[in-house]
């Protein structure tokens, strides 16, 4: 029985040290912002400071002199989401997009609250600070999720809203395959474990899950999600934005959107379900739905140049 104990022991201590042997080698640390400004910040990039410690990064394209649309990205994403709508549309428009708190190249403290309120908050503050009254608003996803909120509260300030694969409304498991860091946030192991380690496997399947074409989610957009998750402050943030009273869409309350609206989704979108971009579409008076054939929760990456098209159309369809 002593000998049977002994060996039972000495197999545990090597499984634990193969577990923190595992653990070690799969671990990563934070990367200063030095060192990602170096990697992803363009010749556009700006940064302004607003109240609360927050030094927001923007890049500020396209004709000055030509109406503005501001683009506001997802979960985890950053303002290179945009890219190919700024190529395609800074003929004809000005183009604002920033990077929300704890993502991109942003920096806040890792007390931030994030929440609705909070966006709204900086969106309203960036833009007053770049001198812009009245402008389009475009948002991806959670982006799409501030872009409504924002319609709601400053309907003064907007020429348009234009909603892609936008969140909002309460979720439901029809048409939804959530990726498995996204359920990991969800428990406080997770948020424990999700920074401390290499992110790039669970990131390359939720990427691969966000477009119609798993092949778009290349390993140097891979590589821009991970490096940005482990931005000094980004964990800590990230992690508690889904502590709280959430703030959903409801239908009377988007029935007093009286500005111009386009919808956007992709039909097999993952993550959002088309039924709410139809939902969205249904609630704002007047709004323009269009429906996007084999496409993922992505369409400003997946096809770019369609979806820019559809909205020029759409803009100057309404005046700009």
């Amino acid at each position: 029985m002593s000998k049977l104990l002994k060996a039972l022991g000495i197999g545990l201590a090597i499984i634990a040290g193969l577990t923190v042997i595992g653990f070690l080698a799969i671990r990563q640390g934070p990367i200063p912002y030095a060192t990602l400004a170096t990697r992803y910040a363009t010749p556009a990039s700006r940064y302004l400071d607003l109240p609360g410690g927050l030094h927001v990064h923007y890049r500020d394209e396209g004709r000055r002199d030509a109406p503005v649309i501001v683009l506001i990205h997802g979960f985890s994403d950053s303002t290179v989401t945009w890219n190919g709508w700024v190529r395609a549309l800074g003929q004809d428009y000005r183009l604002i997009s920033l990077d929300l708190p704890g993502h991109g190249l942003t920096r806040a403290p890792p007390t931030y609250v994030a929440n609705s309120a909070a966006f709204d908050g900086v969106v309203d503050q960036t833009t007053r600070q770049l001198g812009v009254d009245r402008f389009a608003i475009a948002g991806n996803s959670m982006g799409g999720g501030v872009a409504w909120r924002y319609a709601l509260a400053h309907p003064d300030r907007l020429t348009a809203l234009i909603l892609v694969d936008a969140a909002g409304w309460p979720e439901t498991s029809a048409g939804r395959d959530p990726p498995l860091a996204f359920k990991l946030l969800r428990t406080d192991f997770g948020r424990w474990l999700l920074p401390q380690i290499d992110l790039k496997p669970l990131i390359r399947d939720g990427l691969k899950k966000a477009f119609y074409d798993p092949s778009k989610a290349d390993p140097a957009m891979v590589d821009r999600f991970a490096d940005f998750s482990h931005a000094p402050d980004h964990p800590a943030i990230i992690a508690h934005m889904q502590d709280g009273e959430r703030t959903y869409a409801d239908a009377r309350q988007l029935a007093t959107i009286r500005i111009p609206t386009l919808v956007m989704h992709g039909d097999h979108d993952r993550l959002i379900p088309v039924e709410n971009g139809r939902r969205f579409a249904d609630a704002i008076p007047g709004a323009q739905l269009i429906v996007y054939p084999n496409v993922g929760h992505l369409p400003q990456m997946e096809i770019s140049d369609r979806s820019a098209a559809d909205l020029r159309a759409f803009l100057r369809a309404h005046g700009d």
